[in-house]
């Protein structure tokens, strides 16, 4: 790169220096003409001046176009020197070159280096390339991991030994076999493999990535299994292995977190029954009683109300949050009409909300159309966010809860309060599960389950979740929901009044997509 700047700084040099003498000779000759002949009218030296300019500026072109073109020119007839049918054409002597010596001499250098391999150097190159491939397949023959290696057309061109027993099948049923085929796999959260593939494949040389949580289906004789998995992709590679994937089991160190997880959902569940009889009595008092408590008592009741049914959303989130991790967590989505479903979730949460001297602002756009929605599911979304609006709205008592249908056909709902706000540090990791502000944690109570489980349930509603926050004036949490008539009609069933989801997306006829 320096050669070539020394290059252009020299042919700069050359143009400005022409420019300067065909200048010169203008304003020489144009002194002349008014020294020797005063009496000539002006405007006949100005046209003789610019006519001698234009005679000196061709003729000085002509010098430093031959100058600026003598490296072309080398070149031009060093490839010729080396081309098949031309040798009669002569090497160009390098040491007379005037100017870019150096660029010109180590490109023509270049150019006799390629010209000089031989056809048997290139086929000794490949015969290596191809041992190198040989190379690597024994190699991974041995490695303990299991390993698949497929094409642009997602056919397994390789799999080791490690793979094959890992799914419980031999290589002849693996190699050859589109990858969809042999691997059914489902993503807990975040992108999926195919969702990966397809954006490293239109932006993408290289990529690699690396998922977590992911479950394997391997049928009734293996058993499912839990395990990490990696992933290259390079758009480039030559020997027909596009895609290499890396399995790493972690069954038993899943299973752990599981049955934990399912130690505490039993533990919960156990609460539900004495719960429902709680919340019974307190509505049955609520009817008897109402009229003839004092305000204190009458306070005191609304209280014992709000409470159980915070401590029912509690138990729903746990159970929720469980069938989550075991993948059992199926929605039906129903056509339901948005507007009246919203406002009866609302006035439920309107109790918790007076308890806590806070007062919950309902605003609907008129004549939303029909939304396609799981009712228990959505239920646990719009309190989930309503409760933390609630518990973090600080000394403001506004709550304010939106719906309206967006410019792309979307239904939109946004919860929105005026409290303390979050750090733009922390917006990031607001949706995973446990996760918990440190500043906050010690004075609001909480899990950490309520916002991880409702972004599941609008991503497996096809939607979105979102939040935006300023520290100290409050924060917007929304979500977007399908209209019904939006839905494709091979994604109803035949009589197209539920649709039926898992937890992470829609249920499909091939692996590698979320469930």
């Amino acid at each position: 790169m320096d050669y070539f700047d020394k290059l252009a700084k020299q042919i700069a040099l050359y143009v400005f220096g022409a420019m300067v003498i065909s200048s010169v000779i203008t304003a020489v000759i144009t002194w002349f003409c008014l020294y020797l002949f005063p009496t000539l009218p002006a405007a006949l030296v100005i046209i003789g001046a610019l006519a001698v300019g234009l005679i000196s500026a061709f003729f000085a072109s002509r010098v430093v176009a031959e100058y600026i073109l003598e490296p072309l020119r080398v070149l031009w007839k060093a490839i010729l020197h080396v081309s098949p049918g031309q040798h009669e054409v002569s090497p160009p002597d390098l040491e007379k070159i005037r100017i870019g010596r150096e660029l010109v001499t180590s490109l023509a250098l270049q150019v006799y280096q390629l010209a000089s391999s031989t056809p048997s150097e290139t086929k000794a190159s490949e015969q290596t390339t191809s041992k190198t491939m040989i190379d690597h397949a024994n190699i991974l023959q041995t490695f303990p991991l299991p390993i698949f290696v497929m094409n642009k057309d997602r056919i397994i061109v390789f799999a080791n030994p490690a793979a094959a027993a890992y799914i419980g099948k031999t290589l002849q049923e693996i190699i050859g076999i589109n990858l969809y085929s042999v691997l059914d796999l489902a993503f807990s959260e975040g992108e999926t493999f195919d969702q990966w593939l397809t954006k490293s494949r239109t932006s993408k040389v290289t990529s690699e990535k690396l998922w977590s949580h992911v479950r394997l289906s391997n049928g009734e004789q293996n058993g499912d299994k839990q395990l990490d998995m990696a992933a290259y992709y390079n758009k480039d590679s030559t020997d027909n292995a596009e895609t290499i994937i890396a399995l790493f089991d972690k069954t038993a160190e899943y299973a752990k977190n599981d049955d934990g997880m399912s130690f505490v959902a039993i533990a919960v569940h156990e609460l539900r029954t004495p719960l429902t009889i709680l919340r019974g009595y307190i509505e049955v008092f609520q009817d008897e009683v109402s009229g003839t408590l004092d305000p204190e008592m009458a306070d005191f009741l609304r209280k014992m109300q709000a409470s159980a049914q915070q401590l029912s959303s509690f138990v729903s989130n746990i159970l929720h949050v469980a069938r989550v991790e075991a993948d059992q967590l199926y929605l039906q989505l129903h056509e339901e009409k948005w507007e009246a479903m919203l406002t009866s979730i609302v006035k439920d949460m309107a109790l918790r909300a007076h308890v806590r001297d806070k007062k919950i602002q309902l605003s609907i756009q008129p004549n939303l159309p029909a939304a396609a929605v799981d009712t228990v599911g959505m239920y646990e979304v719009i309190s989930n966010l309503i409760d933390n609006a609630i518990k973090y709205s600080g000394k403001s008592n506004r709550i304010i809860v939106r719906s309206y249908l967006r410019d792309d056909g979307l239904i939109e709902t946004t919860v929105q309060d005026f409290g303390i706000g979050i750090p733009t540090s922390i917006i990031g990791n607001l949706f995973e599960k446990f996760y918990r502000n440190h500043r906050s944690r010690s004075s609001v109570g909480g899990t950490g389950l309520g916002l991880f489980l409702s972004k599941t349930i609008v991503d497996a509603h096809g939607g979105q979740i979102w939040v935006k926050s300023k520290e100290g004036e409050g924060s917007v949490f929304g979500f977007s929901l399908l209209p019904y008539a939006k839905l494709a009609s091979e994604q109803k069933n035949t009589d197209n009044k539920d649709i039926k989801r898992v937890a992470h997306g829609w249920i499909k006829n091939h692996s590698f997509y979320k469930r």
